[in-house]
């Protein structure tokens, strides 16, 4: 009988050292990530989205993307108003005091320069000092920064009796600048306004106040700048 009890508890330690070992053979590794990298967006209401929700903002609209595609870039830390211009938005880095560095810097800067009738000659000056902070704030790397061009305002339905040429030229003449800027510096230029222009057929790339723009034109702004993140990133 002891016997037969000793023979008993045998193997049942025998199946449990074997079950133990088939579990640990199995075990599917825990999946590991890239750490999340730090975004830093720069701008004024097309950075923020005015009059759209926080979630259908560009840059959180571009993060998101990245994500999907496995680059894996945090929320985005944001430093844009409406109304600012390249002096204001300067102003408002240097009061924010970042210590940090990013890993991804985006600028999208201008439309309130033009829309106040200030020179093509300040904007340079401005926009080149705004390219050195923000690389500054990219540790150092240019291949770090994206700036997206200057929408243009006036063919949406709040401009519909302005002088709809004379805003394209001038619109033209900033964005031509801050390309110059960007090629000079090593930073990527992304031209969104072509997509911008192509939006006045379609009242549903606009919020409320006719001037700026639903998440779905914003989504093809970060989808546009979504392969050239990853060239940059990677």
């Amino acid at each position: 009988m002891r016997f037969t009890v000793f023979l008993l508890a045998l193997l049942f330690a025998s199946a449990g050292s074997l079950l133990m070992l088939a579990s640990t053979a199995t075990a599917a590794p825990t999946p590991t990530h890239s750490p999340l990298r730090r975004f830093l967006a720069l701008g004024d209401s097309y950075t923020i989205g005015e009059g759209e929700r926080r979630a259908r903002r560009w840059p959180v609209q571009l993060a998101a993307l990245a994500r999907q595609q496995g680059l894996f870039i945090a929320k985005p830390t944001i430093i844009a108003r409406t109304g600012w211009t390249t002096a204001e938005l300067q102003d408002a880095i240097r009061a924010a005091d970042k210590q940090k560095t990013y890993d991804l810097v985006s600028l999208l800067i201008g439309v309130n320069n033009q829309y106040r009738g200030q020179s093509v000659a300040l904007y340079r000056t401005e926009f080149r000092a705004l390219l050195a902070t923000a690389i500054g704030l990219a540790g150092g790397q240019a291949r770090h920064v994206v700036v997206l061009s200057i929408p243009d305002w006036g063919v949406t339905p709040f401009a519909h009796d302005r002088n709809q040429a004379q805003i394209a030229q001038e619109i033209d003449q900033f964005n031509l600048v801050a390309h110059e800027e960007c090629q000079h510096a090593d930073v990527a230029f992304v031209d969104i306004t072509p997509l911008t222009r192509a939006a006045n057929s379609h009242p549903n790339q606009f919020t409320a106040d006719g001037l700026h723009y639903t998440g779905a034109q914003m989504h093809q702004w970060a989808a546009l700048a979504l392969p050239v993140v990853q060239q940059r990133l990677r």
